[in-house]
């Protein structure tokens, strides 16, 4: 697929925004070939791990895969582009002399996969003559062979293009319909099967499946142009995300509705059509101090850029100094033991195992069984995000299991697992978390943002945004950023909801390292509110 045809999504941010849709194009029907026999990886994998062992190395992985694409997009009444791809082959990783070594092929003959093995204890010997201390992995015990598959109820490379699209051109009417003048709408589907063999003895066969379906709506006006994007989250889960069931959505009054376990497009795009002739007619933001009611829709965004990033441990040490900076949330602070990263009320974990998040898998990409473990807790910086090779450096014993690749072709390292705040143990509303403000502004959805290159001083945007007064939202308004760093937002955390108020939301396309990779990750949050924040009005005209 050329670079021409990605589409790069305004406001959705978070890194890298192309899917690895590098496969070669194929029809729907190919999508749902059947998958590789299981008994025939495990004799490739085999090959591989044999022929690495014979050459020298003292560990090696082999990571089978399979990596379907589907990308439909829309616009008003058309559509734009169906997309197919299928990439397959194995990356095989080694230790020898102490040192990483890598390759990969799409030859699955058995000659190839012993040649690619041996080329990447090839790569290991030459790369150790630069290392000056070995590699030191965490023990893993092998798990024999083992399977696993997203729980999915509708598998939504199933279900016909014809419905596909027939869902986004209703969505690009119901948003035409309502006042959009603009929109544009797009699935983004994708099946990762994958198969892990190491020396440890495991052969873990996962079948992983994520979608995302968003659209992006203008309206012009008089005085220019105001956009609105929508409101569901990116999944790890089938079809069955869309079917939009009445028990899935959160009503906030004045300020409309959430979506929870199940997403109904086209009401969201009725509303956006509706907000956005809304948005055209509202008043600016006076600049001032604010208390910030965040949706999840919206606070998820900000826990990815200032949580999410400045905990992985590789940019903490300055490994990923390159791309995107490095990190405020240095050793130091974690050895004291009270570092105050938020108020006492937040409580921030790590996970891989959440069910519907786009990161829920039950082995990394290095054979490691997936956990959740805590990040933040009553407030304080308790931990990292690590893997095999990187726990010894915070004197830990145990991976983290939160090693991924983009596919079979790349090598995998250290991405960010699923990161949430957890909500409060009273299972309180979002109604009960506005009552309280005096004068604040509810945001809800992601937009626009800013963070330095220690994940520190940061500044954010939306999507909606309405006033506070009195403990009810009134009216909406425009022009609203919010600027704090991210210690000081943490720390004037003042209230949460509950379980029932918990969402998740996320990014299909978090961008790290060189060459890059995409990876995707959820954050899950209830309703939160934070005192006493800066705001400022961003009109250009201001």
């Amino acid at each position: 697929m050329q670079r021409r045809d990605f589409i790069k999504l305004g406001g959705v941010g978070m890194g890298a925004l192309t899917l690895p849709l590098s496969g070669v194009a194929v029809s729907a029907e190919q999508l749902l070939d059947k998958p590789m026999d299981v008994a025939y990886k495990k004799k490739l994998a085999d090959i591989a791990l044999n022929a690495a062992k014979a050459k020298g190395a003292t560990y090696a992985d082999a990571r089978i895969g399979r990596y379907l694409n589907q990308f439909v997009t829309t616009q008003e009444r058309v559509v734009d582009n169906i997309v197919n791809t299928e990439s397959a082959g194995i990356g095989i990783r080694v230790i020898a002399n102490g040192t990483w070594g890598f390759a990969s092929t799409s030859n699955m003959t058995p000659d190839s996969i012993a040649k690619t093995a041996e080329q990447a204890v090839a790569v290991a010997m030459a790369n150790s003559k630069f290392q000056t201390a070995p590699v030191k992995l965490a023990p893993v015990k092998g798990v024999g062979d083992v399977s696993w598959q997203t729980p999915i109820k509708k598998n939504a490379f199933e279900v016909p293009i014809k419905d596909k699209v027939d869902l986004l051109l209703s969505v690009n009417d119901a948003a035409l319909t309502n006042g959009a003048n603009y929109i544009r709408s797009i699935l983004f589907l994708v099946n990762e099967q994958k198969y892990f063999a190491s020396t440890d003895g495991s052969y873990i066969d996962q079948d992983v499946h994520r979608l995302w379906a968003p659209f992006f709506a203008t309206a012009v006006g008089k005085n220019g142009f105001k956009q609105r994007a929508a409101l569901g989250n990116p999944v790890g889960m089938g079809f069955e995300y869309l079917d939009g069931r009445e028990e899935d959505k959160i009503k906030i009054a004045g300020a409309g509705i959430g979506y929870k376990n199940s997403y109904d497009m086209v009401e969201d795009a009725a509303a956006a059509g509706k907000q956005l002739q809304a948005k055209l007619k509202a008043r600016s933001v006076e600049p001032g101090k604010y208390d910030l009611v965040l949706d999840p829709a919206h606070l998820m965004l900000t826990i990815h850029e200032s949580v999410g990033h400045p905990l992985e441990l590789d940019r903490v040490l300055g490994y990923e100094a390159n791309y995107a900076g490095t990190s405020f949330a240095t050793l130091d602070k974690w050895r004291s033991g009270k570092f105050q990263y938020g108020s006492e009320m937040v409580n921030l974990f790590a996970d891989k195992t959440q069910e519907g998040s786009l990161g829920n898998v039950a082995y990394d990409d290095e054979g490691v069984k997936t956990k959740d473990w805590d990040l933040v807790k009553d407030g304080i910086l308790v931990n990292y995000q690590a893997t095999r090779d990187q726990v010894h450096m915070i004197d830990q014993k145990e991976s983290h299991g939160c090693c991924y690749s983009q596919s079979w072709r790349d090598v995998q390292f250290q991405r960010m697992p699923n990161v949430s705040l957890k909500p409060n143990e009273k299972d309180i509303s979002a109604e009960d978390v506005i009552k309280d403000v005096e004068n604040g502004i509810y945001i809800a959805g992601r937009g626009s943002y800013s963070i330095d290159q220690q994940r520190y001083n940061f500044q954010f945007g939306g999507q909606l945004f309405f006033e506070i007064k009195d403990g009810k939202i009134t009216e909406q308004i425009e022009d609203v950023a919010y600027q704090s760093n991210t210690q000081q937002f943490w720390n004037s955390c003042a209230q949460l909801a509950g379980k029932s108020d918990y969402r998740l939301g996320g990014s299909f396309f978090d961008g790290k390292g060189q060459p890059s990779q995409v990876s995707a990750v959820s954050h899950g949050c209830p309703t939160t509110r934070f005192n006493n924040i800066n705001v400022i009005n961003t009109a250009r005209n201001v």
